[in-house]
């Protein structure tokens, strides 16, 4: 590896000139980007975080409070406006330490995580990334491409699912293997185009909708009554917005060192919460027009003139490759962060080529079963389950050490620090007695007996990481200051 001087001997450097080439392949996987690389400008955060989310998977967010947990319009809206906040300022906080560090956000977890206590949290953001996000979205986007072209057909069927899923696979996984500055460039161009179509489709749903629905008692999951469907609809917006958090700082440690971190923080956080609180409130709005059948797909676009249907399913196959080429990216960021050194030069580019393929053949075998409208509620809770106490702990460490981390800290392999990787478990096992997932998942304690609660296992596993933490940490610093000084 090369190193720089101006940088500990033990911090690796990205080899390779790199620069801001756009179709050039990225060299190196994760490490340190030196200050001779860095450029771009905060703004384009704001499209390459509101581009992947104008798609399917965001607007079914909005569409499962009602249709699934019998929830009403309003509160719904309140609903998944209040957990894309919360989701979008972590994102914004994480971001920020893109460009003060200089890595991906999984090689920061090693501060507070330790080199071998960090491969928690990176192995389950490659799993989740690799062969979770990038399936769902694959197939939402394939539901989109069949639909698309049996329209433009008169509706008759043109593209089988596997051909049409290959199709949106080679695309995405082809801009993920070139990298970075390719991706940034993907998701600049199709931002206008996905923002006039899915704006003008809201604009024309919301105008159809029915504002005046309230709760339905005869909806497929009702137990919980009004309060559940709407801590549902939180809880299922806020898991859907963290779902980006670990991958934040992959988008913005290209740009310089002293780039003003409000403006990142106001440019990331503001694309993932513009996108996914609008398409989300248009998904509940379609929710209250018709009913959720076989191709979910069909029920945001049916209220649609036939030319704009034409114009959103196109959006939706893009939005879909646009979520995807950052999991992909991001998952094979995650797999080197767990310690995988591959001697090639372009390591990351190729990892990004083996988890597409093996995605593809997955996604093949499972088809619907992934899709909107099958797993996909429960997976949006499953994942909020680690990803909050990870947050927690990332982000109570890195105010306490008040963002100055040495860069050799996020490379040394013989770096402990077992707090966070206790403290992360311990939030983990917090959320247990609060799930509220359907079998095989065992229903909680507290929504077995509590209903009305739905799941509020973030508010659990969040605040028992903290506190797990700061705990640790003040009896560290008891003990360090208790040891007699060496002579």
């Amino acid at each position: 590896m090369a190193t720089t001087t101006d940088l500990d001997a033990q911090v690796p450097v990205r080899e390779g000139e790199y620069g801001s080439k756009v179709a050039a392949v990225e060299p190196g996987g994760i490490e340190y980007i030196a200050d001779r690389e860095r450029h771009g400008n905060p703004i384009q955060l704001f499209w390459t975080w509101m581009s992947p989310n104008m798609e399917f998977a965001t607007v079914f967010v909005g569409v499962l409070p009602i249709a699934v947990y019998g929830g009403g319009f309003w509160p719904t809206v309140f609903g998944v406006t209040l957990g894309s906040l919360m989701g979008s300022i972590t994102h914004a906080i994480v971001s920020t330490m893109g460009p003060r560090f200089g890595v991906p956000q999984m090689v920061e977890g090693r501060a507070p995580f330790g080199f071998l206590g960090n491969f928690l949290p990176a192995g389950l953001s490659w799993l989740t990334a690799s062969f979770g996000w990038f399936i769902v979205n694959s197939v939402s986007g394939t539901f989109a491409l069949v639909t698309l072209t049996a329209v433009l057909n008169n509706h008759k069927a043109v593209l089988t699912f596997p051909i049409a899923f290959v199709i949106v696979v080679v695309a995405q996984v082809l801009i993920a293997f070139i990298g970075h500055n390719m991706i940034h460039q993907f998701e600049r161009i199709i931002f206008p185009y996905l923002t006039i179509v899915f704006g003008l489709a809201t604009i024309i749903i919301l105008v159809q909708a029915h504002p005046g629905v309230g709760f339905n008692a005869k909806a497929p999951v009702p137990f919980g009554g009004p309060s559940a469907a709407f801590i549902l609809a939180v809880f299922i917006a806020f898991g859907y917005a963290i779902g980006w958090n670990p991958f934040a700082s992959d988008y913005s440690r290209y740009l310089p060192r002293n780039t003003d971190p409000r403006k990142v923080a106001l440019a990331a956080g503001l694309g993932v919460f513009v996108s996914c609180t609008v398409l989300e409130i248009a998904g509940a709005a379609a929710a209250t027009i018709s009913q959720l059948g076989s191709n979910p797909t069909e029920q945001f676009t049916n209220p649609l003139p036939v030319w704009l249907q034409v114009l959103v399913l196109l959006g939706i196959a893009l939005g879909a490759v646009a979520a995807n080429v950052l999991n992909i990216y991001s998952g094979s960021m995650a797999f080197l962060t767990l310690g995988i050194k591959l001697a090639v030069e372009k390591r990351r580019a190729l990892s990004a080529l083996v988890f597409g393929a093996i995605g593809l053949v997955v996604g093949l075998l499972l088809q619907t079963n992934v899709a909107p409208g099958s797993k996909y509620e429960s997976f949006l809770l499953l994942i909020t389950y680690w990803i909050t106490p990870y947050l927690a702990v990332v982000i109570t460490d890195y105010f306490l050490h008040r963002g100055q981390y040495p860069e050799s800290m996020f490379y040394d392999t013989r770096h402990r620090n077992w707090k966070g990787f206790i403290a992360m478990l311990a939030g983990i096992i917090a959320t247990v007695p609060f799930w509220n997932q359907p079998p095989p998942v065992p229903l909680g304690w507290v929504p077995t007996n509590y209903p009305q609660l739905g799941d509020i296992s973030f508010f659990a596993g969040g605040i028992v990481a903290t506190v797990v933490y700061l705990v640790l940490y003040q009896l560290d610093r008891g003990s360090a200051r208790a040891r007699p000084a060496r002579t």
